[in-house]
């Protein structure tokens, strides 16, 4: 996990760290740590479902798998990297992001309207979900631990420039900057600047180049240095 992503779990927990530190200042003897409560109540309801029947544990472990190693953030990259080198299909994105995903395969798992919006050197966009974690994750695959935790939501809206910086992400103040709420109903997806150097890649080699934070908002694209891995 690199500095940006510690900075900014530390700063979600540091409520939580407080609590913590002062129930072992109580207790003079180890003891092991108990699951939130969010936990317990997930596991409970998984194991119900398993004894009951309605849930098959396999089935389960390879759907973790498939978001977590096959999906990932590849299949918003190749979108993206599609946009990139085909400006006729980039205005399709932009115009009607259904649509132009689909002709690439790609289709939301739960029926959510998807839009796009494009950064430019004068406009950069954030996503945020304010409510739970509302996420593209048939593009993106499953939503990072912070994009969940209730600092990067609360303080996206309030302080996103704030946010951005932890993130490495420093903008001029001639930089119009947009925050994007998700809903069960709307899922966003920013389609990041493709970087200055890359005219003479492939569109599979650009691919490689998109992270899942630039797609999120929370990162822009560099060039690989020789000898670097996407």
């Amino acid at each position: 996990m690199d500095r940006t992503r510690r900075s900014f779990l530390g700063t979600a927990g540091l409520a939580a760290a407080g609590t913590v530190n002062a129930q072992e200042a109580a207790h003079d003897h180890e003891h092991q740590a108990v699951p939130s409560d969010p936990t317990l109540r997930v596991k409970a309801l998984e194991s119900l479902l398993v004894e009951k029947g309605f849930v098959d544990p396999a089935a389960l472990d390879a759907l973790i798998d498939r978001f977590e190693h096959k999906v990932g953030p590849r299949n918003g990259a190749r979108v993206v990297a599609r946009a990139w080198v085909d400006p006729a299909y980039k205005r399709r994105l932009l115009a009607d992001a259904p649509s132009a995903i689909a002709e690439l395969g790609f289709s939301p798992y739960q029926g959510e309207h998807m839009v796009v919006y494009e950064n430019t050197p004068k406009v950069h966009n954030l996503v945020v979900c304010t409510l739970c974690s509302c996420y593209p994750w048939s593009l993106l695959g499953l939503p990072p631990v912070w994009y969940k935790s209730s600092a990067y939501r609360s303080r996206a809206v309030i302080d996103p420039a704030g946010v951005l910086r932890e993130f490495g992400v420093e903008l001029t103040d001639d930089v119009e900057l947009r925050v994007w709420d998700s809903t069960a109903e709307v899922r966003y997806l920013i389609l990041p600047e493709r970087p200055v150097g890359s005219e003479h890649l492939s569109e599979e080699a650009l691919a490689a180049l998109v992270t899942r934070d630039s797609m999120v908002g929370t990162a822009k694209i560099a060039m690989l240095q020789t000898g670097e891995k996407a």
